[in-house]
């Protein structure tokens, strides 16, 4: 697997070359010093360049780059479903080469990306030949914190989150699998989610960022936590999805009292209530249906 100092020194060196990439900058998690290192972090470069027809109507000018094992053009994919992206102002092309190292490449025009250059917490530049970036702060993941919550959005989450079980509930008793995950590990894990975030931030000040997806989640949450959230990841076996159920209902609820006790906020209480008593009643009817097979 090639160095980070052979990757960066083969991306300067391609714009170096080439009198259209006029700017370079690197986004993501490379310039975050928050972000843990390690050899399987993404190069998230810019290419700010004078003329992007040449380089997002052809992608033979990208072997210069390695061997790739696979690509994608995100685009490319939004025009296949009726999207229309302005391929002609930003192309992007994601790409994981043989040896594991992995480029996601946007090539963008140059006043664009200049627009764009202050808007990114986590951004570092790398090449300006001719002195045209303006001033910018040493990258920080502050544009990641978690925010706080407006009661509203609070209280829209808690709804989401105890509303949406029932879905689940009623797939499981019509042997509904497909429709019983997606309901559970989409629309209620992405509101369960939300609250350890904002759990988090009552207890950081909302000075921190958890990552993409709540990757970081392991470092800011008491350990009996975290290792309820891991049992919220159920197989396809009904008991088990049932036990998840009920682990995430009990992990969501501390969190969210705690949370509303800290800011001031009311929690729905008779809400969890009423959706505790229909899970209950509905995996009752799911067990004697169980038992009787």
């Amino acid at each position: 697997m090639r160095s980070e100092q052979q990757m960066m020194d083969l991306i300067l060196d391609v714009a170096r070359k080439d009198e259209r990439i006029r700017v370079v900058y690197l986004n993501g998690s490379r310039t975050n010093p928050n972000a843990p290192k390690d050899k399987y972090q993404d190069f998230d470069v810019v290419y700010a360049v004078t003329d992007i027809s040449p380089f997002a109507g052809d992608n033979r000018w990208l072997a210069v780059f390695g061997e790739l094992a696979i690509m994608q053009e995100p685009s490319c994919i939004d025009l296949a479903f009726g999207h229309d992206p302005d391929l002609f102002r930003r192309h992007t092309r994601l790409m994981l080469f043989e040896d594991g190292n992995r480029i996601d490449l946007t090539v963008a025009e140059l006043e664009l990306a200049l627009a764009e250059y202050t808007k990114d917490s986590l951004t570092f530049p790398l090449l300006d030949k001719d002195g045209i970036l303006p001033p910018i702060s040493s990258p920080s993941d502050r544009d990641y914190w978690i925010k706080r919550p407006t009661e509203a959005q609070f209280q829209g989450n808690c709804n989401e989150f105890w509303w949406c079980l029932n879905n689940v509930a009623k797939g499981i008793n019509r042997d509904e699998l497909p429709y019983v995950m997606e309901m559970f590990n989409v629309y209620v894990r992405e509101a369960l989610m939300r609250g350890l975030n904002w759990s988090v931030g009552v207890e950081t000040g909302f000075s921190v960022s958890t990552g993409k997806s709540g990757k970081y989640l392991k470092r800011y949450l008491a350990s009996d936590r975290y290792e309820a959230l891991k049992q919220t990841y159920p197989d396809g076996d009904y008991l088990h999805i049932w036990e998840a159920v009920f682990t995430a209902c009990t992990l969501f609820s501390e969190i969210s009292r705690e949370t509303a006790e800290a800011l001031g906020y009311h929690y729905l209480l008779e809400e969890e209530k009423g959706t505790l008593r229909y899970l209950q009643s509905m995996r009752d009817e799911w067990q004697a249906v169980w038992n009787g097979k």
